[in-house]
């Protein structure tokens, strides 16, 4: 049964809970950082370990809408959840097309998260097309300083990352306190690879944004991704040309 507690634990008791839900999940990483060897829980003890700890209203799923695995998951324990979409102003249409999809066929609750300004005031006040001139600080603008705002009511979120998307994920623990947001990050399909759960997506029926069968293994906003190529890992088409393979929010 799901807790029922109305305001937010301190950043200690996050901390602690984090810890117990690793060890709980034995998803706790070595000495050196490293993932566990064996014995790592599945998606749905990852899940269910949120759904018995923590309030519904204090639950969100972040979601790229390149598929629907992660709220679909999620939604089998926590229906309603919040699902937050990053409307950065820069998606594919085949994107904003999948979100919709999403939102009518799962029991979720998808939330727009927002810059601050819009892609025409941003071009106005700081240069036009500043994801070409400075990526980093266009990411910060329009996905991170947004997200962070945004996890402010929450005391956990979920995450899609896998560790056979790129170098810089090898390592990602499945259950973590999140430095950056100041609470607990769960990544449910961390052992999962890209084969793995297109099976899932597939078997269950869920919508997948088209661009994935045309080579977008990792779906960001149009301008900075292109289709992968053959043996490339799955982000190897974000922000190609330029020695960036994260917006941020991860790292």
């Amino acid at each position: 049964m799901t807790t029922t507690t109305t305001t937010l634990r301190d950043e200690q008791q996050l901390r602690a809970l984090a810890a117990a839900g690793a060890a709980h999940l034995h998803a706790e990483l070595d000495a050196e950082g490293r993932v566990p060897a064996e014995g790592e829980a599945s998606p749905a003890e990852a899940i269910r370990w949120v759904a018995e700890n923590f309030d519904l209203r204090k639950v969100a799923v972040a979601c790229s809408m390149a598929d629907a695995v992660l709220p679909a998951l999620v939604a089998e324990q926590l229906p309603g959840v919040d699902v937050l979409f990053l409307e950065t102003g820069y998606h594919f249409p085949e994107t904003l097309g999948t979100r919709d999809a999403v939102a009518h066929v799962l029991d979720i609750n998808v939330v727009d998260v927002l810059p601050e300004l819009t892609v025409a005031e941003q071009d106005a006040q700081i240069g036009k097309d500043l994801f070409a001139t400075d990526p980093t600080r266009c990411c910060a603008i329009r996905k991170m300083d947004p997200l962070k705002k945004s996890l402010e009511g929450y005391e956990v979120w979920f995450t899609g990352v896998r560790r056979d998307e790129s170098w810089t994920r090898t390592n990602a623990p499945m259950v973590t306190f999140d430095e950056t947001h100041k609470l607990i990050k769960v990544n449910p399909m961390v052992r999962w690879t890209l084969d793995e759960l297109l099976e899932y997506s597939e078997s269950h029926g869920l919508p997948v944004n088209p661009l994935m069968s045309e080579g977008y293994l990792s779906i960001g906003c149009a301008p900075c991704t292109r289709p992968v190529a053959p043996g490339e890992d799955p982000r190897a088409g974000r922000w190609a040309g330029k020695n960036k393979i994260e917006c941020g929010i991860h790292l």
